[in-house]
């Protein structure tokens, strides 16, 4: 017998096939294959446990899926929906207001954002997003910069660093030949220990520039966990909305 679920984790639905066996009496095994997401599961076991067992396995579910597993809903930028902000899912509250272009406020764990009055479908939509992406930008400027000072010493270096943040959409950071570090701004939707990792395997390029054993050498020295932060936050880039 075979059933059908899906689960959301973040802004990522995740669909998996149940298939019940009259041999399995207790345990629950969950797959990850060409097939998709299987989920093996005793005859008696309740649809309600099943789909949490599947939402509690769902990180590891996340690292082992190709994209086309998973879908990403999209953002309508519509009150109540979230946006990830320092790895926490943030609700947003959108109301009318008289602006020339919409406008995001932090404030108290919500983004509070001000729409042009008169705006609506896809212009509304455009201007929203717009607005949304240069608040993390402004605060990815900020934050990185912050971050790189912080730890550029303990790479061994004095000097003070250039920082840009770009719409790097597919990778995380990178080092020019002049030293110049760019990051995405999306690394501010994740966890801050993730970013670090951003930002220290960038640092390390300015002394390595490949991916040699002594480059990651390097990075252990100065974070231990580096390769575990490595593998959470591919885990975490699959499910960024934006």
């Amino acid at each position: 017998m075979t059933e059908g679920g899906r689960v959301r984790f973040g802004d990522t639905s995740i669909d998996y096939k149940v298939r019940r066996s009259s041999r399995r009496r207790k345990t629950v095994q969950i797959t990850v294959d060409g097939g998709g997401v299987q989920v093996v599961a005793p005859t008696t076991t309740p649809v309600n446990e099943l789909r949490a067992i599947v939402r509690k396995r769902a990180g590891w579910i996340l690292s082992h899926a190709s994209d086309r597993m998973l879908e990403t809903a999209p953002k309508r930028f519509v009150s109540g929906e979230t946006l990830p902000y320092l790895g926490r899912n943030v609700r947003m509250v959108v109301e009318d207001a008289d602006v020339r272009k919409a406008e995001v406020r932090f404030d108290h764990w919500r983004f509070r954002v001000a729409a042009p009055q008169g705006l609506s479908g896809d212009e509304r939509y455009e201007s929203i997003r717009r607005a949304v992406v240069r608040w993390y930008r402004s605060r990815a400027q900020e934050r990185l910069e912050e971050v790189v000072e912080r730890w550029t010493p303990r790479l061994g270096h004095g000097d003070r660093i250039r920082v840009l943040v770009r719409d790097q959409r597919q990778r995380w950071g990178s080092c020019a030949p002049d030293g110049t570090l760019r990051f995405n701004w999306r690394a501010m939707m994740v966890k801050p220990a993730l970013m670090e990792y951003v930002v220290v395997h960038e640092l390390a390029h300015l002394t390595h520039r490949d991916h040699s054993p002594e480059f990651w050498t390097l990075i252990a020295s100065v974070m231990p966990d580096a390769q575990r932060r490595r593998q959470h936050l591919r885990e975490s880039g699959k499910s960024l909305p934006l």
